[in-house]
Formats: structure tokens, C-alpha cells, sequence
């Protein structure tokens, strides 16, 4: 087989979720309505949270940026996913391919430290209440989004940096339906050694550790909370950190099954299924989970659709 460097590749083709052009059509729709969903589901969430004062806090301050980052991760992978299906034409260039791989990691990475921001905002708001304003403020909130996106960003430079570096086979054909990372290391003919230790290691530190952050942030706050005199107040309590936890389980829950399925599995089927899972999905929930579940979000909506109607 012919070795190639990054630089005489023309194209790479995804070959989607299925082989079957009978499913094309369907797949196809279920996708459009998904990433429409996603999209208006966090622009409302976005809108909501802007055009209404009571919500300019640090919870709904990292909810807005969890938004944006959401529609962002979505129009990464599914637009190109439709239009190759529409086209009947599953190629994508290379460019094209390293750009998907930069902004999934880049936005996978800052919605992990998201939701560890919105973990570290209920902690100091319950644990600490009296400290609350002076912690959380406008400058910290600011400071800890522009510190993520940095090190999200750094991070997916790093290994774009390491794929560039490879060398590839005539055979670019990858089964997932955008360019995942696990999946174009499979393709290189050169060694790979490095580039799975730098991931490895990456997701080490920041996957693990943040994740453990938020393990411990929930325990003291569990702990707080069962101290606390009033039946009311608990439940208060644990109902305004039920949205949250819902979609920390959801992400880590579809991260760790990619993880697992592209470990223990050569299925293509179960692998684009999983990856799925972590780039689609909880970016279509995230908008209802807090809308259903959070009352502020649902007054403040009755208030937007009344001024609305009102013009």
C-alpha cells in the first residue's frame, strides 16, 4: 500500500453512519431535525437569558456559553454530514477533515470545563453563600471562560500539530460520519506512538481531572445540603442542581461510552453510534433539560413570548 504525506492527500471519504443507501433518506432527515432542534432549542436558551436581568448571573452566564458552544459542536459534524448525503458524495478534503478534528476537540474540551464552571458556581453558591458575590464575580466568571477556550483551543492545536506530522495510506476511508481523532490515527502508516500518548495524557488531565473535580464539588455539596434543617430547603436545592447534574451525566456518560466502544469494539456501526451520542445528542437535550427543569428559565420564557406578543 502507498504511503502518502499529509500534503498529497486530496480527499478522505466518511462513510457515515450506514452502508445502505435505502437508509440515506432517513438518516438524513433525522439529522436536520436534530440539528434544528439543537440550534433554536440554545438560541432560545441564549435569547432567554439575555433579555431578561434577573439571569445576568454566573449560573446562566456559563448556561449562555454551554449554549453557544453546543450550536457550534453541531454545526462542526452535521451540516457536512447532510450535504454529503444530498450530494451522494462522501469526501471531504483534508483541510476540511483537520478543521473538524480542531473545533470538536476545541469545543468537546471547553464544554467539559463548563460544566465543571457551572459544578464550581453551585458549590460556592451552597457550600459558601456569604462568600458568593465576592468569588464569583463578573471578572473571575470572565477570566475562567477565557482561560478554558485557551487551554481547549492549545490542546486541539497540539494534536493537529501531531497529525501533521503523520503520514498516510491511499485508503482514507473513514466509518464515522465527521473526522475523529481515534479514527484518522487508524489511517496513518506512520508510527502513531506519540500521538496516542499525547491523547491519552491530554484526556488524562483534563477529562479525568475535571471530571473528578466535579465528583468532589457534588459530594460537598451533597453533604451540605443533608445538614441543612429545612425539608424545603433541600429539595429547593437539590432541584435547581437537578438540571445540571442531568447533563453532566449525559456528557460524561456518552464521552466515556466512546471511550470504551472504540477500546473494546471494531464495529463501525457501534463506533459512529457512540460518537453520536457525545456530539449530537447532548447538544439537542441540553436546551429542554433546562427549560423543563429550571423554573427561572420557564418564567423568564412566559415573560419573552408576552413582550413579543404584546408588539
Amino acid at each position: 500500500m502507498e504511503l502518502r504525506n499529509q500534503t498529497g492527500i486530496a480527499k478522505i471519504f466518511l462513510l457515515g453512519l450506514t452502508e445502505y443507501p435505502e437508509f440515506q433518506p432517513l438518516i438524513f432527515s433525522l439529522f436536520l431535525i436534530m440539528y434544528l432542534v439543537t440550534v433554536l432549542g440554545n438560541l432560545l436558551i441564549i435569547l432567554v437569558v439575555s433579555s431578561d436581568s434577573h439571569l445576568h448571573t454566573p449560573m446562566y452566564f456559563f448556561l449562555s456559553n454551554l449554549s453557544c458552544t453546543d450550536i457550534c459542536l453541531s454545526t462542526i459534524t452535521i451540516p457536512k454530514m447532510l450535504v454529503n448525503i444530498q450530494t451522494q458524495n462522501q469526501s471531504i478534503t483534508y483541510i476540511g477533515c483537520l478543521s473538524q478534528i480542531f473545533f470538536v476537540l476545541a469545543f468537546g474540551g471547553f464544554e467539559n470545563f463548563l460544566l465543571a464552571a457551572m459544578t464550581y458556581d453551585h458549590y460556592v453558591a451552597i457550600c459558601q453563600p456569604l462568600r458568593y458575590t465576592v468569588i464569583m464575580n463578573p471578572c473571575f466568571c470572565g477570566l475562567l471562560i477565557l482561560f478554558s477556550l485557551f487551554i481547549s483551543m492549545l490542546d486541539a492545536m497540539m494534536h493537529c500539530a501531531m497529525i501533521l506530522h503523520l503520514s498516510f495510506c491511499t485508503d482514507l476511508d473513514i466509518p464515522q460520519f465527521f473526522c475523529e481523532l481515534a479514527q484518522v490515527l487508524k489511517l496513518a502508516c506512520s508510527s502513531t506512538l506519540i500521538n496516542n500518548i499525547l491523547t491519552y495524557f491530554v484526556a488524562s488531565i483534563l477529562g479525568v481531572s475535571v471530571f473528578s473535580g466535579i465528583i468532589f464539588s457534588y459530594s460537598r455539596i451533597v453533604s451540605t445540603v443533608l445538614r441543612m434543617p429545612s425539608d424545603s430547603r433541600r429539595y429547593k436545592v437539590f432541584s435547581t442542581c437537578g438540571s445540571h447534574l442531568s447533563v453532566v451525566s449525559l456528557f460524561y456518560r456518552a464521552s466515556f461510552g466512546v471511550v470504551f466502544s472504540s477500546a473494546f469494539t471494531k464495529s463501525p456501526t457501534i463506533t459512529s453510534v457512540a460518537s453520536m451520542m457525545y456530539t449530537v445528542v447532548p447538544q439537542m437535550m441540553n436546551p429542554f433539560i433546562y427549560s423543563l427543569r429550571n423554573k427561572d428559565i420557564k418564567v423568564s420564557f412566559r415573560k419573552l413570548i408576552g413582550r413579543i406578543s404584546y408588539f
